[in-house]
């Protein structure tokens, strides 16, 4: 700010996982690499504090294994966005997602470029390019985006990054679970042909699944952080967890009841969705979800609007819950993954 520097900011989203956090590194990159001038620093910044990069455990086995240390990570707590904003110097690209949260809303006019995969919730300015597109995987864009500038710029531990991603997103391009797009496919197969040395398929596929899956050692606080999203009202914040376990072990951890209101009061949330996803081995999802509120009129709001949804519909079976507080289901619609679900919670608040 002293130095009246630009700074062109590429950022995903609060949860931060692995789509999120490559693209946001892989796009800035290509930026800082294509840019004449480059009239402005680009960074990537990982939209979460430094003291929770340990919860994402397939991004930082990720990183780890393509020798990009923690140190040279820029997250969201050690830069100042509102300050070079109000000092006129922010760009802000958005990557994994195109609806900054209320409490960034002073960072809307800042939004230059977006590139995300899920439906468009919210119209922007004329000069904001945008490129949404339902595809299985946000780095799958980013693919696309680079291979469109000069040849050359891509190198190896970006394509492995990218390439690592979209299998992970997309469920080792799996059909079965409903992820994986034809441009998936492509952007794997340009990879593929750049760099021939990438690693088979269900060799990086199988290390994130079991980096991302492993929550040994996690509190029930770290479990509800590690993959958090939230929607809101006027009145009311309502978080969405992906849990990693399955349903009925996470309802019957120790303390759980205690864990549950402590996060949600620590956090102004009145209320926690928790929504499981497991695979077999021929990678169809099962899917469990459960709604925690000590409101109940709120909690029989979100289990209405989650049982009546036709769009999608989910096709909820009731399972039978330890607390009279949490209402639990098996999903029987298993292709309907949390970012389907969103829409539908943010309706019903």
């Amino acid at each position: 700010i002293q130095r009246c520097q630009e700074v062109h900011v590429v950022m995903g989203n609060e949860a931060c996982d692995l789509d999120s956090a490559v693209s946001a590194l892989a796009l800035a990159y290509f930026l800082a690499k294509t840019s004449v001038p480059a009239k402005a620093a680009f960074i990537p910044v990982l939209n979460i504090p430094r003291s929770d990069f340990a919860l994402r455990t397939e991004t930082t086995f990720l990183l780890r294994e393509h020798g990009i240390p923690d140190a040279s990570l820029i997250f969201r707590d050690e830069i100042d966005l509102a300050g070079l904003h109000q000092a006129g110097l922010l760009s802000l690209t958005l990557v994994d997602h195109h609806v900054l949260p209320s409490a960034d809303a002073a960072l809307e006019e800042a939004v230059v470029d977006v590139l995300d995969h899920r439906p468009l919730e919210r119209e922007r300015a004329p000069s904001c390019q945008l490129t949404v597109e339902l595809v299985g995987s946000c780095a799958t864009l980013v693919t696309e985006r680079i291979a469109q500038g000069p040849p050359g710029v891509l190198d190896r531990t970006t394509a492995a990054l990218l390439h690592g991603t979209i299998l992970l997103d997309s469920v080792n391009l799996s059909p079965a679970a409903g992820k994986v797009t034809p441009r998936d496919v492509a952007c794997i197969s340009l990879l593929e042909s750049r760099f021939p040395e990438l690693p088979a398929h269900d060799t990086i596929y199988e290390a994130l699944q079991g980096a991302k899956f492993d929550v040994s050692g996690l509190t029930t606080e770290q479990m509800l952080r590690k993959d958090l999203k939230t929607v809101s009202s006027d009145e009311q914040v309502l978080a969405i967890s992906g849990i990693y376990m399955d349903l009925k072990v996470f309802l019957h951890r120790p303390g759980l009841l205690q864990d549950l209101e402590a996060f949600c009061q620590a956090r102004g949330y009145s209320g926690l969705v928790a929504m499981t996803v497991s695979f077999n081995e021929r990678y169809e999802p099962t899917r469990q979800l459960a709604v925690y509120s000590q409101h109940e009129a709120l909690r029989n709001t979100v289990c209405q609007a989650l049982e009546e949804a036709t769009a999608p519909a989910l096709h909820l079976q009731p399972l039978p819950s330890p607390w009279s507080c949490i209402s639990a289901y098996a999903q029987g619609n298993a292709l309907a993954s949390r970012k389907k679900v969103l829409p539908i919670l943010r309706s019903a608040l």
